[in-house]
């Protein structure tokens, strides 16, 4: 063809090294457009990552974890001392009885007054709102022990922990565990018995209520009942309030793992170093007192979900959400899956120092996500390619 066009004369010959010169960087314009399109970064695989916080100031009575174990999301990871939380358990429980004597004194009292057949009526009044009391009392009698027991299965819970530990270091006989193990299912089963017993409690209370109010409801207005009950009732709400509180505490005294993950080291910020002692691998041990907010351990998934990257700032309007990309892996064993971006980061900001062309010279770009398809196996923190298709 080039033959018959120079035959005919359209072109001349000695235009020739400037026709080829001319496509060759038109060819080169639009390979460096292409590759500009199709980006080349490198981005980082990460997890989720939970930090564990004290939850109130404390003793750590038991780090039942150490470092690099796995753990499942719900497992008992930490037990704060429980000392003074039983200590305040024993004297609501302490308080509960003394009111139940209160009580009994003035349902004795009414019980005294009828006598007075004037009084009749109020009498009755009187008995079905000391019902209404003493099945209040007997709802929080049983929400203590409930509390009472569940500290103490907590308390089981390790020592049974600790027994499979230790046998499987051939440390003790397979006895203790079956003993340790015994004594944690029939402190469980006591306390499943004793949740049954407070729902029946607790519907005989709404009983009794409702008796005292279709009654109250067919009687004038009782002031002296009212007066005589009022204290005992603000004190038995008093010790509703706290025995709510005591509930919290005992349920916060455990921590648990709020994901399937390992166990690494704390470190104050991204940047520095972990904060460890030596021979130690995190920042808080058993015995050790912390004060509320202090971080305890820090979970991060096994298994990374996405993968972070940088864009160059002149790149970055080619980024947008559902983009598809290619990610290449190149450890062993090599991979290369396709995704898309799941999400860009609203502001240009300092790319970490890990991913630098040039370790001494800091990079700026824009943010963004990719999720990682399943069947890709990464490890956290692993260097992964990443290319728009």
């Amino acid at each position: 063809m080039w033959y018959n066009i120079f035959r005919s004369g359209r072109i001349h010959p000695h235009l020739l090294p400037a026709l080829v010169w001319l496509v060759a960087v038109a060819g080169v314009a639009f390979m460096f457009r292409h590759r500009a399109e199709r980006f080349e970064v490198v981005g980082v695989a990460q997890g989720q990552v939970s930090q564990l916080t004290a939850p109130c100031d404390g003793v750590l009575k038991t780090l039942a974890v150490k470092l690099f174990d796995k753990v499942a999301k719900g497992q008992t990871v930490a037990v704060f001392d429980d000392e003074l939380l039983k200590a305040q358990i024993a004297t609501a429980s302490a308080e509960i009885e003394r009111l139940r004597a209160q009580l009994l004194v003035t349902q004795d009292r009414f019980g005294a007054e009828k006598a007075d057949r004037e009084a009749g009526r109020t009498v009755q009044v009187r008995r079905f709102a000391v019902d209404v009391e003493n099945a209040r009392l007997e709802v929080l009698k049983i929400k203590v022990q409930i509390a009472s027991d569940s500290v103490m299965l907590e308390d089981r819970a390790m020592e049974v922990k600790i027994a499979k530990d230790l046998l499987e270091k051939a440390a003790i006989a397979p006895y203790e565990l079956q003993k340790a193990e015994v004594s944690y299912n029939a402190l469980a089963k006591k306390i499943q018995e004793t949740q049954l017993a407070l729902t029946q409690a607790e519907q005989q209370l709404q009983e009794s209520q409702r008796r005292s109010d279709e009654f109250a409801a067919t009687v004038p207005y009782q002031t002296s009942v009212e007066t005589a009950l009022d204290v005992i009732r603000k004190q038995i709400t008093a010790q509703e309030k706290l025995i709510d509180e005591l509930l919290v505490q005992e349920k916060a005294l455990t921590v648990t793992a709020p994901i399937d993950g390992v166990i690494i080291q704390i470190q104050s910020n991204a940047n520095q170093a972990p904060l460890r002692r030596p021979a130690e691998g995190f920042l808080r041990g058993p015995s050790e007192f912390v004060r509320a907010g202090d971080p305890i351990l820090i979970i991060a998934q096994a298994e990374p979900s996405e993968i972070i990257a940088y864009v160059a700032e002149k790149q970055a309007n080619q980024l947008h959400q559902g983009a598809k990309v290619e990610l290449i892996k190149t450890d062993e064993p090599p991979q290369i899956a396709r995704s898309e971006i799941s999400y860009v980061g609203p502001v240009v900001e300092q790319v970490p120092s890990r991913l630098w062309q040039n370790p001494n010279i800091p990079q700026w770009g824009r943010p963004f996500l990719v999720k990682v398809p399943d069947g890709m196996k990464l490890v956290p923190g692993e260097l992964v390619g990443i290319r728009r298709m």
